[in-house]
């Protein structure tokens, strides 16, 4: 008499409806663990700037828990704020925001995020566009200044030393200089986008002996992003001005590795997004008013300055508004590097990972149409 089947093997034989795959990760746990990965970016941020980064992170993420309660409330619905969406919606809306902006920006941009962003389109998992990057256009096209200037507590060198600079301006209590509570200028983007664009602090005039001596214009270019930019170091570690949590690099970097790791996200987006912004930061012509150079961008100070990071890793990759397919991805991720690098160096700011993510966002279901896995066993 043949052998009967095991019972594991009679499991695998049964036929159950859709889905098939399971995965033991839940949405609580993939939320919560990016939050995980989102912490020390915030530490960091509350480190640099103080108990105003701490207030905008708690407004943010306390409105859109409370949003999101009322709405379900309202609709009756099961409540959901358990599951960490709305808590990782404020978090990375409150990182996108400069320490300086007033208490009503997060509050704001929280309640547009979850109340239109997200349960306008269904809830959780049927978002068109990411709910923090959405809410961040939504402020800054309403609150331009607040949402563009850099906030930069002092150290001592910068209270005494040369704060003539184009663009920075001492935030003190009182008129003695040592009593200074801050300063805003420029972030390193801006600053370098400022100069090379609208000629700000350049000496224009001596271009033309300059020209004639033989200097190149991707000399005279690599002369003003030495004089604007900020170290390497200083970009890596994020003792540099911008928003609350896009400051340190390799904190983001751990980050994200830590949600790699854990399969949460995958490897595809992050890296062509990167990439391909540190390979058309270098390539693109640069125009400024002294001439055109090409292949003279700086693809390291492309990749660690800005929003790049923490876009790449935390809000491109998001399931909900992201492809499904690898091949998909890459695409997405390609097209956002482009916009990003685009928007950089021939748009009106001087930050383009906000928008590139967003237009790419609302091309995902065209992406998802056109680029589909091959079926099981077919043969062209």
């Amino acid at each position: 008499m043949p052998n009967q089947p095991t019972t594991n093997a009679m499991n695998n034989l049964l036929v159950s409806s859709s889905p098939h795959i399971r995965a033991r990760e839940s949405i609580p746990s993939i939320m919560w663990a990016v939050v995980a990965a989102l912490v020390p970016a915030g530490i960091f941020g509350i480190v640099l700037y103080g108990l105003r980064a701490v207030v905008i992170i708690l407004i943010a993420v306390g409105t859109a828990v409370l949003t999101e309660l009322i709405i379900q409330k309202l609709r009756r619905r099961k409540m959901t704020i358990g599951d960490g969406s709305a808590v990782v919606t404020g978090l990375l809306l409150a990182y996108i925001l400069s320490p300086g902006v007033p208490w009503f920006v997060p509050l704001v941009g929280s309640v547009f995020a979850i109340a239109i962003v997200k349960f306008c389109f269904g809830g959780l998992g049927m978002n068109i566009w990411n709910p923090a990057l959405a809410a961040r256009a939504l402020v800054l096209s309403s609150w331009i200044v607040w949402m563009t200037a850099s906030w930069v507590y002092p150290t001592e060198q910068q209270i005494f030393g040369d704060l003539s600079r184009s663009g920075t301006t001492l935030v003190s209590s009182g008129r003695d200089v040592s009593k200074v509570d801050a300063t805003t200028a420029a972030t390193p983007r801006a600053a370098v986008k400022d100069e090379i664009i609208l000629g700000k602090d350049a000496d224009w005039a001596g271009w033309q002996d300059l020209k004639a001596a033989g200097d190149r214009p991707a000399d005279w270019l690599r002369r003003i992003r030495e004089r604007n930019k900020t170290s390497y170091i200083d970009l890596l570690i994020g003792t540099r001005g911008g928003c609350i949590g896009e400051s340190s690099t390799i904190l983001l970097l751990l980050g994200g590795l830590f949600l790699l790791f854990r399969g949460i996200i995958r490897w595809q987006i992050p890296v062509f997004y990167i990439g391909t912004v540190a390979l058309l930061g270098w390539a693109l012509p640069v125009r400024f008013p002294g001439g055109t150079a090409w292949f003279a961008g700086d693809p390291l100070f492309a990749v660690m300055s800005g929003g790049l990071m923490l876009g790449a890793f935390f809000m491109a990759t998001d399931m909900v508004t992201s492809p499904v397919t690898r091949r998909g991805m890459i695409f997405f991720a390609i097209g956002c590097g482009v916009l990003t690098a685009l928007i950089r160096a021939y748009g009106g700011y001087p930050e383009g990972v906000n928008y590139s993510i967003l237009l790419m966002n609302t091309a995902v279901p065209l992406i998802d149409r056109y680029i589909k896995p091959r079926k099981y066993g077919y043969v062209r």
